[in-house]
């Protein structure tokens, strides 16, 4: 029996939700870092307003409903977190400021501020840690090889700065989903496809790529989808729909295949 968690009350949910489909079409888990905005009640909304809670600096708008969408259609488990990541960022190091983020965009989250340590290992023991045990148990009960394929959403401009892609691929040294998927995205005239872009596969600061799956040896790849994109049904379904398209015949063949990851060096983001 498990013990209660001193920071989630008995009728607040999980730590993180998990959907497995009945018959698992590619070995392979999608994981959602940053799912959902809520906030547990003990924490009374960290001191923000609704409206903050709402946007960006709280959860990647979006990226939840196509993490679910992705799987029904691909017929892949995922694992998503189920707090927000202002409560604790599921894809930091624990050591890292930004994994309890003071300020975020801007915007002062008053509870975060000076924290102390006992307060940071209650909020880990509560939602950092059942979130990775899940993504690592979901990873064990695959195949030797399983790929992990982490979701993310970005806003379409961040400091002033328009973000003009439409998807971006993430990834590090290994190539083997990444590359392919890049090209198949790119096939596509209309879709404007960043190369690590908004942000950089190479970061430092990402977690759940890098523990799980870098880490491990295991095919991966993060991808982002503009938030913009994602704010209806109708958008969902559309990305699910493209991305499930291009990474079944990626995941057929990394998964199929038994040869080491091959390492493209490159200097600096593209």
């Amino acid at each position: 029996m498990s013990t209660p968690s001193p920071l989630l009350s008995p009728l607040e949910p999980p730590a993180f939700e998990e959907w497995w489909p009945e018959s698992i079409a590619h070995p392979a888990l999608l994981t959602c870092d940053h799912a959902s905005s809520r906030v547990p009640m003990l924490l009374g909304n960290l001191g923000l307003s609704l409206a903050d809670l709402d946007g960006h600096i709280a959860v990647d708008i979006g990226a939840a409903a196509l993490t679910r969408k992705l799987a029904a259609l691909m017929q892949v488990p995922a694992v998503l977190s189920g707090y927000s990541r202002l409560v604790v960022d599921c894809n930091r190091h624990l050591h890292d400021p930004s994994a309890f983020p003071e300020i975020s965009d801007g915007v002062v989250v008053p509870g975060n501020r000076r924290l102390t340590g006992e307060q940071r290992d209650t909020r880990t023991t509560a939602l950092y840690q059942p979130y990775h045990a899940a993504v690592a148990g979901g990873l064990a009960r695959l195949a030797a090889l399983p790929a992990l394929v982490a979701i993310h959403s970005f806003t379409p401009a961040l400091s002033g700065a328009a973000r003009p892609w439409h998807v971006g691929v993430l990834w590090d040294t290994d190539a083997r989903i990444a590359a392919p998927l890049l090209e198949a995205l790119r096939s596509d005239a209309a879709i404007n496809v960043g190369d690590n872009e908004p942000y950089s596969g190479r970061h430092p600061a990402g977690y759940t790529i890098d523990a799980h799956a870098e880490s491990r040896g295991l095919p991966h790849v993060s991808i982002e989808v503009r938030q913009d994109l994602l704010l209806t049904l109708q958008g969902v379904t559309h990305w699910a729909t493209l991305l499930s398209k291009a990474l079944r015949p990626i995941l057929n063949a990394v998964l199929l295949a038994s040869s080491p990851p091959k390492s493209t060096p490159r200097d600096g983001m593209s």
